[in-house]
């Protein structure tokens, strides 16, 4: 894609070096001056090649937005200008005035467009990029979310059927994360990234990713917040400050750990269950294990089977602050 770039922007640069040329032997008295014009020619494509080249990350987005601001701007300065304001005086002031309106008006337009970019995509009829008619859930998932990686696996069971909107500052976010000299941050920002990667993978998954970004870390939960409430869609995270500051602006959040704790299996004394026994228990004889939700097991009289697998019979069930404690004894071992 680079090289196809470099070889468009160079014959783009010799296509105006020869237009201007040609220009010159079109008008008379410049025929002589063949070499200025084809410099001239030159150096006006490569200005427009540096100007390509310092909008690289000049969106579709920003370019509407910009096209927006100017048009308004120039309505603004028209009806100014129209206006008794500009009747009579020095024809000479009037243009002036005029023309100082107009640039005045196109600059802060354009300037005021660009600094509401994201705002602007809810000022066309098209808010959630498909016409009003269709009605399409939206659910904007951050950080916290695509670093704790169980929303890859909850998509992948066809659950979830709203559309997933990944901004562009959550995906910055990740990478400068993923970039961290700290090693444990390092893993959490490739575990975002290997997720929303899970995410990508996923058929029949609507992924979007929207262009939108921030000046500072600090203005990224407000944002989450402000694109939730704009894009009338819901924000999923784990980070349960940035949800009840969600829920402070009327926006439905969604925390994976609450989902986790709802679709906990009840167990009823005298079910036979089966787990993993992988440390001793305080008591004598005792072995622990873990069911999958995270609820610890404690089963009597299976010490000897430690790394192994056991089916056991509940017969007791006791809240904790992590979840529940089972209470348990063997009924035979399961070859691991």
């Amino acid at each position: 894609m680079k090289r196809t770039l470099l070889i468009i922007r160079i014959f783009f640069i010799l296509l105006c070096g020869a237009g201007s040329l040609a220009a010159a032997f079109a008008v008379e008295g410049w025929g002589h001056l063949w070499w200025l014009a084809l410099l001239i020619g030159m150096l006006g494509g490569a200005l427009v090649v540096l100007v390509d080249i310092q909008l690289r990350g000049f969106s579709l987005r920003g370019l509407s937005a910009l096209t927006f601001g100017l048009g308004t701007g120039a309505l603004v300065s028209w009806l100014i200008s129209s206006s008794p304001l500009f009747e009579g005086g020095p024809p000479a002031v009037l243009y002036t005035s005029r023309v100082v309106l107009f640039i005045v008006c196109m600059y802060l337009g354009a300037v005021i467009a660009l600094r509401g970019k994201d705002e602007f995509n809810f000022v066309i009829p098209y808010v959630r990029f498909v016409p009003h008619d269709v009605d399409v859930p939206l659910v904007i998932v951050d950080s916290s979310a695509l670093i704790d990686g169980r929303i890859a696996k909850i998509c992948d069971t066809h659950f979830i059927s709203a559309a997933l909107i990944i901004p562009r500052f959550i995906l910055n976010d990740l990478q400068r994360i993923a970039d961290s000299p700290d090693p444990a941050r390092k893993a959490r920002g490739r575990r975002g990234l290997d997720t929303l990667n899970a995410l990508r993978t996923i058929k029949n998954l609507d992924l979007r990713i929207h262009e939108s970004e921030v000046s500072n870390r600090q203005e990224l939960e407000s944002k989450l917040v402000f694109l939730a409430q704009s894009m009338k869609a819901k924000l999923l995270t784990t980070d349960y400050n940035l949800a009840r500051v969600a829920e402070f602006h009327g926006v439905t959040w969604l925390n994976l750990h609450t989902l986790a704790k709802a679709v906990r299996p009840e167990l009823t004394l005298g079910e036979t269950i089966e787990v993993d026994l992988v440390k001793a228990g305080r008591e004598d004889g005792q072995a622990v294990g873990y069911l999958e939700d995270g609820s610890m097991v404690v089963v009597s009289q299976a010490r000897d089977l430690l790394g192994k697998k056991a089916t056991v019979e509940v017969v007791s069930v006791l809240p904790s602050a992590g979840g529940k404690m089972v209470f348990a004894r063997l009924q035979h071992e399961i070859a691991s």
